[in-house]
């Protein structure tokens, strides 16, 4: 059998296999080395082949993919510094726990370190980063290296999924040439067809006992809160507002915990925290006794303030992918169990209170913050405070909001309210970065419609070549580009205060004209007039189809004075309520 034969019959086993285990969505961007795996994966017919020229923008790409559809994706790319190019996706991958299986071609082994064009050293290229790493062998075409090439498939796929999930890289070296021989009947394999072998992943638990000895602590607590970060598990919302009922502990939900939006309990649920928190009056009526922690850690500073400031407090945190969530050490029970089974599990042996003080003080304190934001609402001019306050309003139901980092999933956190249409939120908040969150959105609107992406203008510069995704593949978007010229966030931070170099270090305005860009790629823009004009369009976005940018222009003074006056003003009538109750 030559070469061209053996490099065949290798990768078809692996590209069958690869089916087999379930991923069927491939990102792959073009290159010569990875020439053999690209074209026996575009003749897979169960395979969707998408192609992605910017390998930044395709593992980001598919790192959209794999949130929208919980389901493990594979990126393939050529060798050398398009390998490297993956390295800020597979990163945020590893630390949102989302599935990828990074496929990058390499030179074979007598062409390393030898001055071969194209040819870096790609062993253990992401280091800690990924949860699992293999350089292939050779292909060979005996039936020992057949099941070796199924046998890693099934395990990288199977590691890539078991909890907590991530980024797995294979790294195969092609000898030229570099040509498949394929046929009609090359998917169709002799010796177990169904696949070679079946991984199962569990989900963790702990024993009967533990829960029993878990619930007679809870049971003496009364001043108990709930923390939910960012958690993709749909059963959970349930799981966990059941408990809430039973315990009377109020929820603080993260926007990302999926809870403030549903047709689940919202009675318990806490959303106006980030605002209240700020409070010195408010921290101290609000203090807890025990804290459970479920997910990643919140977005609020306000509200991880006050989970440091209650170091006394009893804190599990309930972890189903048995991690380490807890950068304040301040944990007194790190529990590895699946969150869902956890809140179900521990409801049975819960004593269901009817009412406590406790979560009365949270709901009015809730309640009074969410009541003065009219002030918010009633704002006139073009905001980013009053943007997201009316995103509930102006999204319809079932959709997917896409929200980029710095100060857009700052500001959802404070004024996105408890709603009942079912909104998905989604960010990446693994490494908290602002890569690729265009291609990110994008990947997650191919399986996610309809999808509405709000970030920054600095967000959606650092990403604009993900926009040919879009263009390529007719992906319905709206993109809502709040424009303040510059990182809006860095007004909040202690560099403000230093106003010399500010604007040259850290306010970086752009001054760029947008829609030249949007138009390259065959979208639509628009710059928003007034509020009236963005209703208009957010009405009309759901039956014109394609890629929709809405420039929404802000000013950072102006955004930095509204907000600091909105945390004034509450405060002043949070102080007064909390010492009227006394």
């Amino acid at each position: 059998m030559n070469h061209q034969e053996t490099l065949t019959a290798y990768l078809v086993a692996f590209v069958a296999e690869l089916v087999q285990t379930g991923i069927t969505d491939v990102v792959v961007s073009p290159g010569s080395r990875s020439t053999p795996m690209a074209m026996v994966m575009a003749e897979h017919p169960e395979i969707n082949i998408h192609i992605h020229v910017d390998e930044r923008s395709a593992a980001f790409f598919a790192l959209g993919i794999a949130k929208a559809t919980n389901k493990p994706v594979a990126i393939l790319c050529t060798s050398g510094t398009a390998a490297a190019n993956y390295f800020p996706a597979i990163v945020e991958a590893r630390y949102s726990r989302v599935p990828l299986l990074v496929l990058t071609a390499d030179r074979p082994h007598e062409l390393r370190e030898v001055g071969a064009p194209q040819a870096i050293d790609q062993i253990h290229l992401y280091g800690q980063h990924v949860k699992w790493f293999a350089d292939m062998a050779l292909p060979e075409n005996s039936k020992e290296m057949i099941r070796y090439a199924r046998t890693v498939c099934a395990r990288a796929a199977a590691i890539a999924t078991g909890a907590p999930a991530g980024p797995v890289h294979l790294n195969f070296p092609f000898r030229e040439p570099l040509i498949p021989k394929l046929a009609e009947e090359s998917f169709q394999l002799e010796e177990r067809a169904k696949g070679y072998v079946k991984v199962r992943n569990g989900e963790l638990t702990i024993g009967e006992d533990e829960f029993k000895e878990i619930s007679l602590k809870l049971n003496g607590y009364k001043n108990g809160m709930i923390v939910c970060g960012n958690i993709a598990d749909e059963r959970f919302a349930k799981a966990v507002t059941d408990l809430s009922a039973a315990l009377k502990f109020p929820i603080l939900a993260d926007p990302l915990s999926q809870l403030r939006s549903g047709k689940h309990q919202l009675e318990n649920i806490t959303e106006a925290y980030d605002t209240f928190l700020r409070n010195e009056d408010a921290k101290t009526y609000l203090k807890p006794d025990v804290i459970l922690r479920f997910g990643a850690m919140p977005v609020s500073k306000a509200l991880t303030i006050f989970l440091k400031e209650n170091h006394q407090a009893e804190q599990l945190v309930i972890d189903g992918a048995g991690g380490w969530r807890d950068p304040a050490s301040l944990s007194t029970e790190m529990i590895y169990c699946n969150e869902t089974i956890f809140c179900e599990q521990l409801l049975a042996f819960m004593e269901k209170r009817e009412s406590t003080e406790f979560l009365e003080k949270w709901q009015g304190v809730n309640n009074l913050t969410k009541a003065n934001m009219a002030l918010i609402k009633d704002s006139q001019k073009l905001s980013e405070g009053r943007l997201f306050y009316q995103l509930a309003e102006m999204l319809p139901d079932g959709a997917t909001l896409f929200v980029g980092n710095s100060m857009p999933i700052r500001d959802l956190d404070s004024f996105f309210l408890n709603n009942r249409k079912s909104v998905k939120v989604m960010a990446n908040r693994g490494a908290n970065g602002i890569d690729g969150t265009v291609s990110t959105a994008l990947g997650a609107a191919l399986y996610s419609q309809p999808l509405y992406l709000v970030l920054g203008d600095l967000t959606f510069f650092h990403d604009l070549n993900g926009l040919v995704a879009a263009k390529l593949y007719d992906i319905d978007i709206r993109i809502i580009v709040v424009n303040n010229n510059g990182g809006g966030i860095f007004s909040f931070l202690p560099q403000s205060q230093h106003p010399k170099n500010f604007e040259l270090l850290f306010g970086t305005p752009l001054n760029l004209e947008f829609e030249h860009a949007v138009r390259m790629f065959n979208g639509n823009f628009t710059k928003v007039k007034d509020w009236e004009h963005l209703v208009e369009l957010m009405n009309q976005s759901t039956t014109v189809n394609g890629l929709h940018v809405y420039e929404v222009v802000t000013n950072r003074d102006s955004n930095l004075t509204e907000h600091r006056e909105f945390w004034q003003i509450v405060s002043l009538e949070i102080s007064n309520y909390v010492k009227g109750t006394h």
